[in-house]
C-alpha cells in the first residue's frame, strides 16, 4: 500500500534549522512508541545483522527524508546526533532533486521507493527506506536486486487496518449485506431476501490465511477473536501464533483449501506466487467459500477468478488488489457476480499514519547508530 500517497503533502517549502516542536495533529501526531512497542504492536522484526556490520556502512553525514511539515523534520532531528544533516524533500520526485544537489554527502534516502533516477542521483547511497510494503520496483533495478543496498520497507504498519478490511469484506458476504444494499437502492423491504440458511454464523467457519506475515497474523488474530478456526500456510516454517490452529508449508495449500470457508490471500509478489491462484486452486475450494485478496493482484489469474465466480465454483470474492490495477472500464471484473472491489485502499485509516512516522524515525535512529534495522527486505525472497 502506498502510504506515502496518503500522508505526504505537496508544495511544502521546508526550513532546515528551526527549533524542535512536536508534529501537529493535522499531519498525524507521533505516538512516541518505544522500539519494543512498535515491534510488538506491528509485528516488526529486527534484522539478524547490525547495520554497522554490513559492507559499505558508515555513520551517515547526511540523509534525504520526505516529510510533510517543518515540525516533522524537527521531530526527526531530535532523535539524531547534531552532526547528521537531514535534507528535506516534499515528495518522491523532489527527493531526486535534493539527493542530486547533495550527492557527495548523502548516503541514505528515507520515505522513497526504489527508482532508477534516485539511484543514479545518489552515488554514495547505502540505505533506502521505502514508504510502503511492496518492493517489486526494487527487484526491477539490477544494482538493487543484486544486494548492493540496504532496503527497508513499511511491512506491518498498515497491517492492522488491512486485517479489519478483510473482516469487513467477509461480513459483507457472510451477512448478506451485498443483497440488502441492492434492496435499499431499489427501496424494497424484504426480510427473507436472503434465506436464513445463507446467513453465516462465522464462529462455525474456518479461515485459511495464505501467507502468515504481518497482514496474515493480524487477520488471523481478528478471525480467532470471532470464534473462527484459523489455519494458515507460510513459506518459511510451521510455527505460528497460538491463535492459529495449524500452520502448513506452502506445498500444503491445495489440501488446506478444501477445509476453508474463507480463503485470505496475503501473499507478496514473487516468482513463486505469481498466478498461484488459478482455476485448479479455485476448483479445490468449497463452492460455498469466499476468496479475499489483500496480497498482490498478480498472485491471481484474473480470468480464472472471473470464471470461478461466473460458474459458481466459489461463492464470492473480495479484492482490494487486482490484476490489472487500476481495473479499466469494461473489464470483466466489473461485471463478475458476487464480487466486491476496493481500490487498493485497505491500509487507509484515520489513525494509522502516526505509526508510519514512528517507524521512519526509529529506523533512522538505528541506521545512524549502526544498530539492527526494522523490516529489512530480502530481495532474493521477494519480501
Amino acid at each position: 500500500m502506498n502510504v506515502q500517497a496518503c500522508v505526504l503533502a505537496a508544495g511544502l517549502i521546508l526550513a532546515s534549522g528551526s527549533a524542535m516542536a512536536a508534529p501537529v495533529a493535522a499531519t498525524g501526531a507521533p505516538t512516541e512508541l518505544t522500539a519494543a512497542q512498535l515491534m510488538d504492536q506491528l509485528g516488526l522484526e529486527e534484522s539478524n545483522t547490525a547495520a554497522r556490520d554490513l559492507p559499505g556502512w558508515h555513520k551517515p553525514n547526511a540523509m534525504v527524508v520526505v516529510v510533510d511539515s517543518p515540525e516533522r523534520l524537527d521531530w526527526f532531528r531530535a532523535s539524531l546526533p547534531a552532526d547528521v544533516t537531514l535534507w528535506p524533500a516534499k515528495d518522491a520526485d523532489d527527493s531526486v532533486i535534493v539527493a542530486d544537489a547533495h550527492k557527495d554527502t548523502v548516503s541514505a534516502v528515507v520515505g522513497v521507493g526504489c527508482r532508477p533516477d534516485l539511484i543514479a542521483a545518489t552515488p554514495n547511497l547505502h540505505w533506502l527506506q521505502a514508504p510502503f510494503a511492496g518492493i517489486e520496483a526494487c527487484a526491477r533495478i539490477p544494482q538493487v536486486r543484486d544486494g548492493s543496498y540496504l532496503i527497508t520497507n513499511m511491512q506491518g504498519v498498515p497491517s492492522p487496518r488491512i486485517a479489519e478490511h478483510v473482516i469487513a469484506m467477509m461480513f459483507y458476504f457472510a451477512r448478506g449485506l451485498d443483497h440488502y444494499a441492492a434492496l435499499q437502492r431499489a427501496e424494497q423491504w424484504d426480510r427473507m431476501a436472503v434465506p436464513p440458511s445463507q446467513m453465516w454464523a462465522v464462529s462455525s467457519k474456518t479461515m485459511l490465511v495464505v501467507g502468515l506475515g504481518t497482514i496474515g497474523i493480524n487477520t488471523a488474530r481478528l478471525a480467532h477473536g470471532l470464534g473462527m478456526r484459523v489455519i494458515a500456510t507460510r513459506n518459511s516454517k510451521r510455527e505460528g501464533p497460538e491463535f492459529v490452529d495449524y500452520v502448513g508449508l506452502s506445498d500444503e495449500l491445495p489440501e488446506l483449501l478444501a477445509q476453508a470457508d474463507v480463503v485470505v490471500n496475503a501473499l507478496p509478489s514473487t516468482a513463486q506466487t505469481r498466478h498461484l491462484f488459478n482455476a485448479a486452486m479455485f476448483a479445490r475450494m468449497k463452492r460455498s467459500a469466499l476468496f479475499i485478496n489483500v496480497g498482490r493482484g498478480n498472485t491471481v489469474v484474473t480470468d480464472d477468478l472471473v470464471a470461478a465466480l461466473n460458474d459458481g465454483t466459489i461463492a464470492g470474492a473480495g479484492l482490494d488488489v487486482q490484476d490489472p490495477e487500476p481495473v479499466p472500464p469494461g473489464h470483466p471484473l466489473w461485471s463478475a457476480p458476487n464480487l466486491l472491489i476496493t481500490p487498493h485502499s485497505s491500509g487507509f485509516s484515520d489513525v494509522g499514519q502516526s505509526a508510519y512516522w514512528d517507524v521512519l524515525r526509529e529506523n533512522m535512529r538505528r541506521y545512524v547508530a549502526g544498530d539492527k534495522m526494522l523490516s529489512v527486505v530480502d530481495l532474493k525472497r521477494g519480501y
